[in-house]
């Protein structure tokens, strides 16, 4: 077993693009379990914005069970806009949270794991490197256009496609409408976002 001190860094928004785009959800209790088994997992950091005024929002289920099951999810409210041309939109960004985490926790870990295509996380992982920490950066090749982006693959000391880590903490959307054992629905908090 290695003695890596690993740090996983989940853009939410990002992975759950990235794994609708290719077809499956990410079970979130494997992913943990196939970390731990490359070496001792520090810190599981999950990344989300969530609609403060909503009743009700499809990715509370999710941060609860995460919260609850060894993760720390960092969390911020959307802000709403209107743009120049008129519509409304949403601004809902982790970059900087999971930037200033990253550097935060640099001196504590030898491997940083990094579930985000965002081109804009190149500059974080090279400084992160300059502290002596090995990156993989995992997202997707495989869908047109890719989920990646081209800089942020090229920096990583290594890349690897969501795509072949499907058979190991991925699964088919529709498991999650099974049943549970008393015969009820079952709901599984972590088939969303």
């Amino acid at each position: 077993m290695s003695h890596s001190k690993i740090a996983l860094f989940i853009d939410g928004a990002n992975l759950h693009a990235t794994a609708k785009e290719l077809g499956f959800e990410i079970d979130y209790r494997r992913l943990v379990g196939e970390l731990e088994s490359r070496g001792r997992l520090l810190r599981a950091l999950y990344y989300t914005a969530i609609n403060e005024d909503q009743d009700y929002s499809s990715i509370r289920p999710l941060i609860d069970w995460l919260d609850y099951n060894g993760y720390t999810v960092v969390t911020k409210a959307t802000k709403e806009f209107i743009d120049a041309s008129g519509p409304r939109k949403v601004k809902a960004n982790m970059d900087i949270e999971l930037t200033v985490d990253a550097m935060e926790l640099a001196g504590y870990i030898n491997e940083m794991i990094l579930f985000s295509g965002d081109g804009d996380f190149r500059s974080l992982v090279e400084a992160v490197q300059r502290r002596g920490v090995r990156v993989t950066v995992i997202s997707t090749i495989a869908s047109q256009p890719p989920m990646i982006a081209d800089e942020l693959r090229r920096q990583a000391d290594e890349f690897v496609d969501l795509a072949q880590l499907k058979l190991k903490f991925g699964r088919d959307p529709a498991e999650r409408l099974g049943s549970a054992p008393d015969g009820s629905k079952r709901r599984d908090s972590t088939d969303t976002e």
